[in-house]
């Protein structure tokens, strides 16, 4: 983990694919942010914000996370992210083709049935799922080659890995949801437009 920029509000960091944003089995980003910068650990945040971690990502997920320096930037950070007005921006990797090179997917998305650690799209009235369905909305663009970009103003669980394999691109090794391989998956949170900071645009290359 790293601290890459900061503001008088807000920490940048920059979490490396294979680490989780909350230590599981194992120190995971948020352990290493309270190792170094242990005032982050002496303030009293709410439940499921330690360190002052504002959202996460997926374990094989790269990227910018934000966090906050106090309580009063904490409760900014939240409102944020709830606008919906925030464009969060993604790279991914995916070894399919299609005949197009952008798109906008809609489609709402809940927990799978049967599978607690899968998401599901909704296809129709009848799709089997568990709990409610959550609005989602991912913009679709090619980079080059295997690179797209992906922008959500929502943030559902594995969104853009639901969403990219809907529309026939599903990432490069992510066989949960179809792209094969060993469950390794290349997707890196690149920054945050519009964002109440000065958050920085983080480069990783594939």
């Amino acid at each position: 983990m790293t601290v890459v920029a900061e503001d008088d509000r807000f920490l940048y960091l920059a979490k490396p694919a294979g680490l989780h944003t909350f230590g599981r089995d194992e120190p995971g980003l948020c352990e290493q942010l309270l190792q170094e910068r242990p005032e982050q650990g002496a303030i009293d945040w709410p439940k499921g914000f330690s360190g002052g971690i504002l959202h996460r990502l997926d374990g094989w997920t790269s990227g910018l996370i934000v966090a906050a320096r106090d309580l009063p930037a904490l409760e900014d950070g939240r409102a944020a992210f709830a606008s919906y007005t925030l464009r969060k921006r993604y790279r991914f990797l995916t070894d399919r083709t299609v005949p197009w090179t952008s798109t906008v997917i809609e489609h709402e998305l809940a927990h799978d049935k049967r599978r607690k650690a899968r998401m599901v799209w909704r296809r129709g009235a009848d799709t089997p799922h568990r709990g409610k369905w959550y609005p989602a909305r991912t913009e679709l663009t090619h980079v080059a080659g295997r690179q797209w970009e992906a922008t959500i103003t929502t943030g559902v669980m594995h969104q853009i890995r639901v969403h990219a394999a809907s529309a026939g691109l599903p990432l490069a090794g992510d066989k949960l949801y179809g792209g094969g391989g060993d469950g390794r998956f290349w997707l890196h949170h690149r920054t945050i437009d519009g964002w109440i900071g000065d958050a920085p645009t983080l480069e990783r290359e594939p």
